[in-house]
């Protein structure tokens, strides 16, 4: 991801969009504690509160929507509840993926996928060719990912090309290294709201969040909706976005 200019893409026009929404969904677990369901269930839940948010992001005009669905540190969490979440990633290809096809969404993919089962990859890879040409959203879906891996990994990758003679470190800057990140292509995120009331980014996107607005809001994921959405994008819309710089004066 990079700070260069959105292209043009078919859909709504809502001047007051972002065009680039990434949002951490957070809050299965404890939407399902309070209602003494199991954590699978929260999980299933949130998989509908996507849905609606994907349908959301068109009808309000964002072209680029960024979802954290698997962080690299969520191997801590216990086996049975990653088979669950791996599950869910699997229906969810299985069962929406040709739907998201005939919408218009482009499904794109970083995070590292070595060591990944062999089906989930080959779902991941059906999911990113087969919808490589649409242009109505740009779903990105961060699996298996960390912000910290991501950025080692740039910098490895860099390292090696100084190592074999094929780049001078002295031409290494952050340009550079942004654009040996996993979607350079994509640009940053305008707004990144995370679910459950937690105030923190826990790895998602740390280098492209230089200059994006935070939105965090108290409803657990699963409750998540239009509203909610349109709600962070209210927030949005209120703050000054100064890149570093000061805001031009209006004279009095």
């Amino acid at each position: 991801m990079s700070n260069a200019a959105a292209p043009a893409t078919e859909g709504s026009d809502r001047s007051d969009a972002p065009a680039h929404v990434a949002i951490i969904m957070d809050g299965n677990g404890r939407w399902a504690a309070a209602r003494g369901l199991p954590r699978a269930e929260g999980h299933r839940r949130g998989v509908d509160a996507l849905r609606r948010v994907v349908r959301a992001s068109h009808e309000l005009g964002i072209r680029y929507l960024t979802i954290f669905s698997f962080s690299s540190e969520n191997w801590s969490r216990p086996a049975s509840e990653i088979g669950d979440l791996f599950g869910l990633l699997r229906r969810f290809i299985r069962n929406d993926l040709a739907s998201l096809h005939r919408d218009g969404v482009k499904v794109r993919i970083i995070g590292e996928r070595e060591g990944l089962e062999s089906d989930i990859c080959a779902l991941l890879n059906e999911a990113e060719e087969l919808t490589r040409d649409n242009t109505r959203l740009t779903l990105v879906v961060a699996f298996n990912y960390g912000s910290r891996q991501e950025i080692a990994k740039a910098a490895q990758k860099l390292a090696r090309e100084v190592g074999e003679g094929r780049r001078n470190p002295d031409t290494i800057d952050a340009e550079t290294l942004g654009a040996n990140l996993d979607a350079p292509d994509i640009p940053d995120p305008d707004l990144i709201i995370r679910t459950s009331g937690e105030q923190r980014l826990s790895n998602f996107l740390m280098w492209q969040a230089a200059y994006s607005e935070l939105v965090f809001v108290p409803i657990h994921w699963p409750d998540f909706d239009k509203a909610a959405l349109e709600g962070a994008i209210a927030e949005f819309a209120r703050r000054e976005r100064r890149f570093g710089g000061l805001v031009a004066k209006t004279a009095s």
